[in-house]
């Protein structure tokens, strides 16, 4: 039997969607056949998006939602649901890392930020997903800031961690109904990450440390994302896979 990698008529809600890696993602899922909902917290960046999609023949349907507040939270997945269908898929990746320093210096206003989006809203979003389906496949975006040492990124690191945990204890939880796997991406140049791409001293450091040379470009991260989503991966949960480019090998 061929692996399916295609996602035709199935239901894909992605977050974080208006840029950079939850962009590219989401362009993805809509080029491999989903029916796509797009959200993050400013409409305008949506409509951009869904806007190029539905020019490329894809299908797609903005929906701004805040994913750190709950009743937002539900929200996005009852209209979705109304509009679109049955979610059949789930993408986490909206994210926020408010500071940049040392972590013993984060005040606790940007620690309680950086935990409510990073963490609560992606247990949001699957307990959302969860409640209205019988089954499907969550992928959450995570970062080798939760598998090694992230300084000056320390409770964005920790936030991230959590994530990978979450993502294993989900996976047994939900199972067998639902698979939960994560992503976990090395340097992309993303607007997200554009303190660390344009400051040359990090941007070396991490790249000599990388097996390929180089930092990613976000459509990199998408195909395995497809690929979590799809039936190619049926047999595939709690697992993160490191798309990293030789950066934690080294």
């Amino acid at each position: 039997m061929p692996a399916d990698f295609t996602l035709t008529d199935k239901v894909v809600v992605v977050t974080g969607a208006s840029r950079g890696i939850g962009e590219a993602i989401a362009r993805a899922c809509a080029a491999a056949g989903a029916r796509v909902a797009l959200a993050s917290r400013r409409q305008e960046g949506l409509d951009d998006v869904a806007a190029s999609i539905a020019a490329d023949g894809g299908s797609a349907l903005p929906v701004a939602c805040h994913m750190g507040k709950p009743g937002e939270v539900e929200a996005l997945f009852d209209r979705v649901t109304d509009e679109l269908g049955p979610v059949d898929g789930l993408v986490n990746n909206a994210g926020t890392n408010p500071y940049f320093g040392p972590m013993l210096g984060i005040t606790d206003a940007a620690f309680d930020k950086t935990f409510e989006v990073n963490v609560k809203g992606y247990l949001y979003a699957v307990r959302a997903f969860a409640d209205r389906a019988d089954g499907g496949s969550v992928v959450n975006v995570a970062s080798v800031n939760g598998i090694d040492a992230a300084p000056l990124q320390g409770v964005y690191g920790m936030t991230k961690a959590s994530v990978i945990s979450m993502t294993k204890t989900l996976a047994v939880e939900l199972g067998p109904a639902f698979r939960v796997n994560a992503i976990a991406p090395g340097l992309v140049e993303t607007r997200f990450a554009a303190t660390l791409i344009s400051n040359d001293e990090i941007r070396e450091r991490v790249v000599s440390a990388t097996a390929l040379r180089r930092h990613a470009q976000p459509h990199e991260m998408a195909g395995t994302a497809v690929y979590l989503l799809s039936d190619a991966s049926s047999y595939t949960t709690g697992q993160t896979i490191v798309a990293d480019g030789g950066l934690t090998i080294t």
